[in-house]
């Protein structure tokens, strides 16, 4: 059809003069009132974690989410480029430090922090004695990695019969404790429960809380000292299993921030490549979409009923699982940013760009290295074809 859309420069153009300027001033001014009403509060529970923005350990991006667990809304989004802190190993700590720091300037005091197992994200927090827990389902998955190869194990078939009991003991373990010790004592109940034997030394839990009944499959209890005992004594009793135990979290977890992350491959797929500025835009939209949404009530058919979804994830393994279908999404977010800049942005763009020249941007990754001259680097070119 022959017709002429705009290029990618134009799109930059208008992205860095309205776009983005509209961008960081919703998010700023939302950021501010959702501060406002955190710092009021005497105690807050937030979670974190970092999302890189390509898999494995050779990622440019970091962005480290703050999250007020107990209304669902993410409050801080600290984007950190890999050369600002040698490495992308090191992402996720710089991430947390801004945010802790933000939220102390702003004047927010933490109960808590929940978050999963990064030694250095413990060894940091520990240091600067955050109050931390973990979330449950990092350690079940630990846990559930290490027991599946266990029981490929010659003679070790037994602890197959297990492995749900065991999924399902650590969150009962951490949504029943109250202290530390009451949850290692639970926890460590899981070997003479395997056992048949139901009574324990720990004065914290004395004796399992279920009923007395006969048991319909008689061969899945393990017996003392045999091989199967043995490898899942190992792998359950561990020093580091048993200290991150005494830390699970009570009641809030981060599966609402891995919720937020799908949300952020909506805007910033990992096989684009962005820009600093870009990134951090689009993770501000991703933000603003996820905290309009974040509470959306369960859809109904026209009867009224409830409506459900069965799924069989990937990692389930064939296990299916029931999802409640939330109402459709709105996007009210878009049309205050469109009146924002059509009502002013475009009419004064200045004080809005200000806002953003003001964010510092690191230097691009290859600024460390001397950049030859475009015809010297042609003319050296050779094919290994053709030398």
């Amino acid at each position: 059809m022959k017709l002429h859309l705009f290029k990618y420069d134009t799109f930059r153009r208008h992205a860095r003069m309205c776009i983005e300027p509209a961008i960081v001033y919703k998010w700023r001014n939302w950021q501010d009132e959702m501060l406002q009403l955190l710092a009021q509060r005497e105690k807050v529970i937030v979670g974190g974690d970092m999302r890189a923005d390509s898999p494995g350990h050779s990622a440019k991006y970091g962005s480290y989410t703050m999250m007020d667990l107990e209304t669902n809304t993410v409050v801080d989004v600290q984007l950190v480029q890999s050369n600002e802190v040698g490495g992308s190993y090191h992402m996720e700590k710089e991430g947390l430090k801004r945010g802790l720091e933000f939220l102390d300037a702003h004047g927010v005091t933490l109960d808590c922090i929940v978050t999963d197992r990064h030694p250095q994200i413990q060894k940091f927090l520990r240091e600067r004695n955050v109050n931390q827990f973990y979330d449950v389902w990092h350690i079940e998955k630990g846990i559930s990695k290490q027991l599946e190869k266990v029981c490929k194990l010659k003679g070790c078939e037994k602890i197959r019969k297990w492995l749900h009991s065991i999924k399902n003991h650590i969150y009962w373990t951490a949504a029943s404790s109250s202290s530390g010790p009451e949850r290692v004592a639970k926890w460590m109940s899981m070997l003479n429960h395997m056992q048949n034997k139901h009574t324990h030394e720990d004065s914290n839990f004395p004796a399992c809380l279920h009923g007395t009944r006969r048991s319909r499959d008689t061969k899945k209890w393990l017996a003392a000292g045999t091989l199967p005992y043995l490898k899942l004594e190992k792998v359950l009793s561990n020093k580091r299993i048993v200290k991150d135990v005494a830390k699970l979290s009570p009641h809030y977890q981060t599966s609402s921030i891995e919720v937020f992350h799908s949300v952020i491959l909506r805007f910033t797929p990992k096989n684009v490549v962005f820009p600093f500025l870009g990134m951090l835009c689009r993770l501000y939209l991703a933000a603003l979409h996820y905290n309009e949404n974040a509470g959306r009530p369960q859809a109904t058919t026209a009867a009224g009923r409830p409506v459900f979804k069965v799924t069989f994830p990937k990692a389930k393994k064939g296990e299916y699982r029931v999802r409640e279908v939330k109402t459709q999404a709105t996007f009210k977010y878009v049309d205050d940013l469109l009146d924002l800049i059509f009502d002013k942005v475009f009419v004064d763009p200045a004080p809005y760009v200000d806002d953003v020249l003001r964010i510092p941007i690191p230097p691009s990754l290859c600024a460390e290295y001397d950049r030859p001259e475009k015809e010297e680097a042609i003319s050296s070119r050779v094919s290994r074809f053709n030398q």
